[in-house]
Order: structure tokens, then C-alpha cells, then sequence
């Protein structure tokens, strides 16, 4: 019996010992864990801090790329703004220079070839597409309409019976459509100067109210002048009458149809090749 009592005492001890060891283990364990969980911890908030930073730089690179990027756009449009003098003196912009091109693509090839310089090619484009929106008028079947170019000054010279009958000064209504498109030119642009200019053939007249054919060819502008001022509601101060008479023939005055080409009103636009190329363009 007393033999039982000690083994069971020495088992009892024994287990008692085996336990405490695991226990002390388990101890061990549980803190090498939460010293993991803790250092696993501290990584992922210098990560998130990390992140947070990288996070900052890239919305702050992105910020200076589009600034970049607004940059760039701002000077693309005012390079395109950007005037420049050519050698032969040609004031453009980038913006007509592009227009320019673009019409150049319809103007006859030949004609073209033969532009030396930039105010060459602008002449022809500004003709081509004068040219376009008088024909698109149907008032130019009988080419009683000629635009013509010299340097910057378009040139448009209207037949007499477009705008007068025989021996008279006053504006038929016939002429209100190409007066109206002239109309609508100027009154586009304030800075634009118009001068009317009358012209007459060599065959002297004198009645009553006109003395001589500089007093008809000044009468004829004078009236031209005021149909766009009263009517088409022109600015009075961009107009400018004058008179020829017959001293600037375009064909010797020896036929009717000669003496025809004479008898005509020109009409004189000093525009901003710019907005004129932007008018043209709306048109």
C-alpha cells in the first residue's frame, strides 16, 4: 500500500512538471507572436506612410505635367497668334498662314506655281475666296464682277449697268445683293476702309444736274457711298467717294463693248488679312 501511495505521488509530480513546462512555452510562444504581430504592426503603418508619400509625389508630378501640358497648349495657340514679317514684308499670323494653306489646295495649280513670295500666295487665296462668295450670289453669270489683288488691297470692280442705268447716278435696286455682300464685309470690320471710285468712258455728257464725266463718275460713288451708309447701315466714316472720269481706262474707248469695260465703279477693301481670312472662312 505504501508502495502505491509513492507512485502515485511521483506520478502526480511528474505530470505537475510536464505542464508547467508546456505552459512556459505556450508563454514564449504567445510573446514571440505578439512581438511578430507588433513589428508586422509598425511595418504596414511605415508602408502606408511610405505609400502616403509616393501618393503626394505622383499627384504632385501629375499636377506639373498638366500645368506642363496647359503650358504647351497656351503657347501652341498664341504661336498660332504669333505675328510674323516675311521678307517681302507680308504681315501673317499662324492662324491665317494656316487658312492660307488650306484655300491654296483649291487656287489653279499654274497660277500657284508662279507665286514667288507669301504675299503671292496670300493674294490668290484672298482671291480665290472673294471670288467664291460673289459667284455663290448668282450675280456674276456675265463676269460683270472682277476682283483682283494688289499687295493687301482687294480690288472689286463692278460693271455700270450692275449698278446704274444709262447716263444716271443712281443706284439701281438690281445692285442691293452685291451691295448687301459688300455690306456684310465691311461691317464685319470696324478698322476696314472702303473707297468707292467711279469711272466713266471717254464720251462727254452735260445736262442739268451733271456737268462732265468727273461729275458722273464722283455723283456715281457719292451714290454708292450712301446706299451702303442708309440702307445697308455702313459706317459713314470707313466710306470714301471719288471720282475718275475717264482717265483710268481699262481698254482703249474705240467699241461699245470697250467703252462698256470703262464705265464701271471699283471698289477699294484695305482689310486685316487676318479677319478677312476669318470672314472668308465663315462665309
Amino acid at each position: 500500500m505504501k508502495n502505491v501511495l509513492i507512485l502515485l505521488v511521483a506520478t502526480i509530480l511528474l505530470s505537475s512538471c510536464v505542464s508547467k513546462k508546456k505552459y512556459v512555452a505556450l508563454e514564449q510562444e504567445k510573446g514571440q507572436i505578439l512581438s511578430e504581430l507588433t513589428k508586422t504592426k509598425v511595418e504596414k503603418e511605415d508602408l502606408e506612410n511610405k505609400f502616403a508619400i509616393i501618393e503626394a509625389r505622383v499627384n504632385e508630378y501629375n499636377s506639373k505635367i498638366q500645368s506642363l501640358n496647359d503650358d504647351v497648349e497656351g503657347l501652341t495657340i498664341e504661336n498660332k497668334a504669333k505675328f510674323e514679317v516675311s521678307k517681302d514684308g507680308t504681315v501673317t499670323s499662324g492662324i491665317s498662314r494656316e487658312k492660307m494653306r488650306e484655300t491654296l489646295t483649291n487656287v489653279d495649280q499654274n497660277k500657284l506655281a508662279a507665286a514667288t513670295t507669301l504675299k503671292d500666295s496670300m493674294n490668290l487665296a484672298v482671291q480665290y475666296n472673294l471670288n467664291k462668295a460673289i459667284n455663290n450670289t448668282d450675280l456674276n453669270e456675265d463676269n460683270d464682277i472682277v476682283v483682283d489683288i494688289n499687295d493687301t488691297v482687294v480690288m472689286i470692280s463692278i460693271a455700270d449697268d450692275m449698278l446704274f442705268n444709262t447716263a444716271s447716278y443712281n443706284v439701281s435696286n438690281k445692285a442691293d445683293k452685291i451691295l448687301q455682300k459688300l455690306a456684310d464685309v465691311i461691317n464685319s470690320e470696324p478698322s476696314l476702309d472702303v473707297m468707292v471710285e467711279g469711272h466713266t468712258d471717254s464720251r462727254s455728257i452735260s445736262t442739268d444736274k451733271i456737268a462732265d464725266n468727273w461729275d458722273l463718275s464722283v455723283l456715281r460713288a457719292t451714290s454708292v457711298v450712301r446706299k451702303l451708309q442708309n440702307q445697308f447701315k455702313v459706317a459713314p466714316e470707313q466710306l470714301i467717294a471719288s471720282g475718275r472720269g475717264s482717265f483710268q481706262p481699262v481698254a482703249e474707248n474705240d467699241s461699245n463693248v470697250n467703252r462698256a469695260k470703262n464705265r464701271r465703279t471699283r471698289i477699294i477693301l484695305m482689310p486685316n488679312i487676318d479677319k478677312f481670312f476669318a470672314l472668308m472662312e465663315a462665309k
